[in-house]
């Protein structure tokens, strides 16, 4: 009688009963950048401070609805920090919180990666990973 190979996985089927839980790194990342336009929401924010009306021109497939819940969701997670200012008209800024930084050499794997696959497509990259190295260099100097 032969043995069937067992597979091994990071991310294993749904455990058996509630008190099985499981924790895979990916899962995890992926629950928290994997929204709509999370992850450019977060490439967007890794250098600047933005406000809502700027976000909405950085993210243009993003309707007001969609981003402003993509937006809480950050927030809730403790990815990026709202700061409202008490003037008329409300004036609100988005920024990365140090948690949300902690995710940029993510974003610059998944920038070289899309990238390569961009262009295995045969389209040309149309957006810059300057902010990353301005940033890299102000802090050698």
């Amino acid at each position: 009688m032969s043995k069937a190979k067992q597979s091994i996985s990071c991310c294993p089927p749904q455990a058996a009963s509630a008190s099985e839980e499981t924790y895979c790194p990916v899962e995890a990342t992926i629950n928290l950048i994997g929204g709509k336009y999370k992850s450019l929401i977060l490439w967007k924010l890794a250098h600047n401070t933005l406000r809502f009306s700027q976000l909405r021109r950085e993210v243009p497939g993003a309707t007001p609805k969609m981003l402003t819940q993509q937006l809480r969701e950050l927030e809730t997670h403790g990815l990026i920090r709202r700061k409202v200012f008490p003037v008329v008209p409300p004036k609100v800024e988005y920024s990365l919180t140090a948690f949300g930084h902690s995710l940029k050499p993510v974003l610059e794997a998944m920038y070289t990666w899309g990238t390569g696959y961009l262009h295995t497509q045969g389209l040309e990259v149309n957006c810059s990973m300057e902010p990353f190295a301005e940033e890299d260099e102000a802090e050698i100097a």
